[in-house]
């Protein structure tokens, strides 16, 4: 097998590192300060390449979604004071982790002159030029990472399908009659998600993005002018949600916020990755758009619909008003043009992984074929599981605690490891936290919702 190496340039001489030989990060370091000081941006395709405005408009769709509409049901199980400050903590911790991945990615990506890394591979490289006891799980670290992305992606896409389905379902049975089953509108939203899963190009999703930032725009308007047009009711809600509710709390708020997989290939397709990050960037912009608005929507929400706040609020609008009817089908839209966008990452890493077993000449036929079939299980899937909330907190507790905030801590760890940590190892502490508050949220909330599951399940056949 050959060695991994790293080529590196000075004027007009070249040379090749043999990873293999360098005993320690350290040593990396000096090497590359010896050298012209590598600039990743620098090496970044300027002519393909996304604008600051484009990696935004991505970064804002990845964590608007379908989940910022479950924020009341959220506020339902934590309560209206709790619900409020541990939404904008959690907002601040899931800002964080992204900054700390994207910088980490960075750093190396100086460390190893190479102008980007995906998550998988910050994660295998931090491991694999970290502290030597942890160097042979970097193989591990990229599979677990590249592993849990797919099934966090998948999944997601499955929670679109349903969403949208119901959305349409609902407008559409009611306004003209109709009485199709849901099982129905799941195979037409398979159809739409059948060519919208077809783009391979992340700069070609830009528009539908776009689009979609608007109609959610629009959607949120009209949903405000529902709940202020209806009475908030604050007497009756409780501050603080019962105990055993509050681990869906948590795990319905990080569904909703995580974007963490379309992170690292919106920053790598930046010409200027460098305004990512810092103040205002694109995350620190993004975040506090996104933050300001699950507060408002999950707070205003619980208050109008109290305990008969369903999985998505727009389900909760009056049927039959072109006002609301309107905001339903703009959302339903909205998040199928987002599907391309979910749908993109789970296929890229899918697609490095078995590419090469496939003559070249197939290659599109195949990726064709691939993605049709992944979509056609997802809406099998759909139908047979055609439960939202189910979705969202399954989801939440299992894949997003880790991949949002757990991964992107140990990653920092390793790569700080053993004397970069800052004043008193304060930046090791926070990492504990974190990590800590990662697997609280998985093992509590996923208990919850298998919990949850088995009820929904036992009152079915009780019926």
């Amino acid at each position: 097998m050959t060695e991994p190496t790293v080529s590196t340039t000075k004027g007009d001489s070249n040379s090749v590192l043999n990873l293999v030989d360098l005993n320690s990060r350290t040593n990396l370091v000096k090497i590359a300060e010896a050298e012209d000081e590598y600039n990743p941006a620098d090496h970044r395709d300027q002519v393909k390449g996304q604008s600051s405005g484009g990696a935004m408009a991505h970064f804002l769709k990845s964590s608007l979604g379908s989940g910022i509409l479950a924020m009341p049901m959220a506020f339902k199980c934590g309560g209206l004071l709790f619900g409020m400050i541990a939404t904008l903590v959690v907002g601040f911790l899931c800002a964080h982790c992204v900054h700390i991945l994207v910088k980490t990615s960075q750093s190396i990506c100086k460390d190893l002159r190479v102008p980007s890394l995906g998550f998988a591979e910050t994660a295998e490289k931090a491991f694999e030029n970290g502290p030597k006891p942890l160097r042979s799980w970097s193989n591990f670290a990229r599979i677990f990472v590249d592993g849990s992305l797919m099934a966090t992606y998948y999944a997601a896409a499955c929670v679109y399908m349903v969403f949208i389905a119901t959305s349409f379902h609902d407008v559409i049975n009611y306004d003209t009659g109709l009485e199709w089953k849901l099982s129905a509108y799941i195979g037409f939203t398979v159809i739409g998600c059948l060519f919208i899963g077809q783009i391979r190009n992340l700069k070609w999703l830009v528009p539908f993005s776009a689009m979609a930032n608007v109609f959610i725009l629009i959607t949120f308007g009209i949903v405000l002018y529902y709940l202020f047009s209806g009475t908030l009711v604050f007497s009756d809600k409780p501050l603080i949600g019962e105990i055993k509710q509050i681990p869906l709390f948590f795990s319905t708020v990080i569904f909703a916020m995580e974007g963490i997989g379309s992170v690292m290939p919106v920053e790598n397709a930046m010409k200027k990755p460098q305004q990512f990050l810092g103040c205002p960037g694109v995350l620190n912009i993004s975040m506090s758009i996104v933050v300001v608005l699950y507060a408002a929507i999950g707070f205003l929400g619980y208050a109008r619909y109290g305990d008969v706040v369903k999985g998505s609020i727009t389900l909760n609008l009056q049927y039959g008003e072109v006002l609301a009817d309107t905001a339903k089908l703009l959302m339903a839209v909205a998040i199928l043009f987002t599907y391309g966008l979910q749908f993109y990452v789970p296929n890229e890493i899918l697609w490095k992984k078995i590419s090469h077993k496939f003559n070249e000449n197939n290659h599109n036929i195949v990726q064709i074929i691939l993605r049709t079939v992944i979509i056609l299980i997802s809406g099998g899937i759909c139908v047979a599981i055609p439960n939202l909330e189910i979705f969202i907190n399954l989801v939440g507790a299992i894949f997003f605690s880790l991949l949002g905030l757990f991964v992107p801590s140990v990653c920092e760890t390793v790569y700080l490891w053993p004397d970069r940590f800052g004043w008193c190892k304060w930046k090791l502490l926070k990492n504990i936290l974190l990590c800590a508050f990662a697997i609280f949220a998985l093992v509590a909330g996923s208990s919850a919702s298998i919990e949850e599951i088995i009820t929904k399940i036992i009152e079915k056949k009780d019926s």
